[in-house]
Order: structure tokens, then sequence, then C-alpha cells
């Protein structure tokens, strides 16, 4: 009984944490839409371009992010220090690949004013979501003290 409660908990978290980033994801393309100011037919031909730059974008990031494991920060030594740094190097260069790339496609799609602005937007995004959720904390813990009185 106990671990048809425990799995049954862990279910509900899942879909929760679903649900918060499916909230997250429609929050940013209202906003990146409502910031490039794009029409309905360019936002149509711009998301599937731009999620699939995020894509590939998030799977570099990722695969530095599995390299980086394998190595244990403190017990590096110079000669895997160097290859990791080695690494780094190559996987920002295949995203400035990236970037080229799709900047070119996204550039077909909408104005160079608005490329340019996408970055500072996204960047935008990223900083109001923080804050976000650094409020959202704050407010937790701030019920947290006082029910802990």
């Amino acid at each position: 009984m106990k671990s048809l409660i425990i799995v049954t908990m862990l279910l509900f978290l899942l879909f929760d944490l679903q649900a918060q980033n499916d909230k997250i994801e429609s929050a940013r393309i209202a906003y990146i839409t409502q910031q490039l100011n794009l029409s309905p037919e360019k936002a149509e031909k711009f998301w599937p371009i731009y999620n699939e730059f995020s894509r590939e974008r998030r799977a570099l990031q990722q695969e530095y992010i599995q390299v980086r494991k394998q190595y244990q920060e403190g017990e590096l030594t110079e000669s895997e220090s160097e290859k990791l740094l080695e690494l780094g190097m190559k996987l920002r260069e295949r995203e400035l690949q990236l970037e080229r790339k799709y900047s070119e496609r996204i550039a077909s799609v909408i104005s160079n004013r608005q490329l340019i602005a996408l970055r500072k937007v996204e960047n935008d995004f990223k900083r109001m979501l923080l804050e976000r959720l650094k409020e959202r904390r704050n407010r937790q813990e701030g019920i947290q003290y006082k029910q802990e009185r």
C-alpha cells in the first residue's frame, strides 16, 4: 500500500512539473512573440525554426555537461583540464556555427532588427523568470518560517 501511495505521489509531482514546464514554455512563446512584434504569419514560420535551433543548442550544452560530469573538478590532472578546455572551445565553436546557420534561416522570416533584439529578449525573459522564481521561493520560505513559529 505504501508503494502505491509513493508511486502516486511521484506521478503527481511529475505531472505538476510537466504542467509548470508547459506554462513556462507558453509564457516564453508569448513574451518573445510580443516583444519582437511578430505577426501571426511570421510567428507561424519563426517558431519551428527557433525551436529547432533551441533543441540543437540545448543538446550541445548537455553534451558539455555530460563530459564535465566525467571529471571530478577537484581531481583533474593538468592533461584532463587541457582536454576539458579544448572540448569547451570546440563546443563553443559548434554553437557559433549553429547560430550562424539558424540566424540565416531566421533572418529569412524576421527582420535583422528583430534578429538582433531576439538575444536581448531571450535574456530578459530568463531574468524575469529567475526573479519570479526567487520571489516565489522567498514567499514559500516566509510561509514556512511563520508555520514554524
